[in-house]
C-alpha cells in the first residue's frame, strides 16, 4: 500500500475550525464539470457535537457545492448504531458514495458492509476505521503532530521539568494515542522530564480541560508545560492556569490549528504552538476522493496531509489565511 503525503503548500485552505479554504473549479483538476454535477455523496457523521466535526461537514458541503455536487448530511449523535441506521438510509436514496467522518468511534462494521454490499465507495476522513473496507482514507499523521509538539517543547525547556499530558478519551481513542505516544517518544527518553498524565478524560472540549487542568493543578503546581490531545481543551487549560496565577511558568502545545489556539499564539504568551490538523482542508480533499473515485481515477487507498508546526513566528500567517 503507498502513502501519498500532501504538502501544506500544494493544498489550498490550510487552516482547521472555522478557517476558509478556497478550492473550487479555478484549481484546474476540472472535478467540477462534466461528470461532477449531478452526483450525490451522503456524509455520514458519527458526531456534530464539537467544533471540528462541525468544521468538517462545511467544508464538504461548501467544497460540494462548487463541484456542483449534492450532499446528504446526516448525524448519528455519537450513537454507532444510528450510524449504520443512517447509511442504510443513504444507501436507499441511491447515493454515489459515502464520506464517513468517524470522530471517536474506531469502527463501523456494520455500515462498511452495507456500503460493500450495495457497492458503493466509501472514503474515510480523518478517522481511520480499525477494521473493515474502505475505498480510500485522508488523515493526518497524528504521532507525528505529537512528536513534532514534544521537540519544541524540549527545546523551550531546556533544562527539563514537569510536563502534564490531558488525554480527550475514551482509552483506545487511537487518534489521541497517536498524538500522546509521539509527544512521549520526544520526551519521554529524556530523564529531565517527568510526564503526569491526567487520570480523567477531558473529553475534546474546553470545559473538560479546565476541570482536568484545574485538578492537575491541584497536586501539581510545579508543571513547566502541558500538552493536550486537541486544542479545545488546551484553551479550557490555559483558562485554569491563568486563574491560578501560573501564566508565566507554565507553556502549552496543542494539536488542530483551532483559530481561538492561533489566536493565543499570536499574542506570544504562554500558548506556544500547535500542529495543524484541518477540517476544512480535510473535509474537501475528501469530497474531492470521492468525486475521483466516481470518475474512475486510480487514487492512493491512504493520503496524508501535511501537519505543519504552527508557533509565534508563523501564527499570524495562518490567520491571516482566514480572511483571504
Amino acid at each position: 500500500m503507498r502513502i501519498k503525503k500532501i504538502g501544506a503548500l500544494l493544498l489550498v485552505g490550510t487552516l482547521g475550525l472555522g478557517l476558509a479554504a478556497c478550492s473550487s473549479d479555478k484549481d484546474g483538476d476540472g472535478s467540477g464539470d462534466g461528470k461532477a454535477k449531478g452526483r450525490t455523496v451522503g456524509v455520514a457523521n458519527f458526531t456534530l457535537g464539537g467544533p471540528y466535526f462541525n468544521g468538517m461537514d462545511r467544508a464538504i458541503k461548501a467544497q460540494a457545492e462548487s463541484k456542483g455536487v449534492t450532499v446528504i448530511s446526516t448525524d448519528a449523535n455519537g450513537d454507532a448504531a444510528k450510524l449504520a441506521s443512517n447509511v442504510e438510509d443513504l444507501i436507499s436514496r441511491k447515493v454515489d458514495a459515502v464520506i464517513i467522518s468517524g470522530g471517536p468511534l474506531e469502527s463501523a462494521p456494520a455500515a462498511l458492509n452495507s456500503l460493500k454490499a450495495a457497492k458503493i465507495p466509501v472514503i474515510l476522513v480523518d478517522r481511520k476505521f480499525q477494521t473493515g473496507e474502505y475505498t480510500s482514507w485522508i488523515g493526518p499523521d497524528n504521532q507525528r503532530i505529537g512528536v513534532q509538539d514534544g521537540e519544541f517543547l524540549a527545546k523551550q525547556l531546556p533544562d527539563g521539568g514537569k510536563v502534564a499530558i490531558i488525554k480527550g478519551g475514551p482509552a483506545d481513542n487511537s487518534i489521541g494515542l497517536a498524538r500522546t505516544n509521539g509527544l512521549k517518544s520526544a520526551l519521554g527518553k529524556d530523564s529531565k522530564f517527568t510526564l503526569v498524565e491526567a487520570p480523567d478524560f477531558g473529553n475534546w472540549g474546553s470545559d473538560g480541560g479546565l476541570a482536568v487542568m484545574e485538578s492537575l493543578l491541584a497536586s501539581h503546581k510545579d508543571l513547566k508545560a502541558v500538552f493536550c490531545e486537541n486544542d479545545a481543551m488546551c484553551l479550557g487549560a490555559q483558562r485554569a492556569i491563568a486563574n491560578a496565577n501560573l501564566s508565566s511558568q507554565i507553556i502549552i502545545a496543542g494539536v488542530d490549528g483551532q483559530l481561538e489556539a492561533l489566536q493565543e499564539i499570536a499574542k506570544g504568551g504562554n500558548y506556544v504552538v500547535t500542529g495543524l490538523n484541518s477540517a476544512d482542508q480535510i473535509g474537501r480533499l475528501g469530497l474531492d476522493r470521492a468525486i475521483e473515485v466516481l470518475d474512475g481515477k486510480n487514487v492512493e487507498k491512504d493520503t496524508v496531509v501535511d501537519s505543519p508546526q504552527i508557533t509565534k513566528q508563523n501564527a499570524q500567517e495562518f490567520i491571516d489565511k482566514s480572511k483571504s
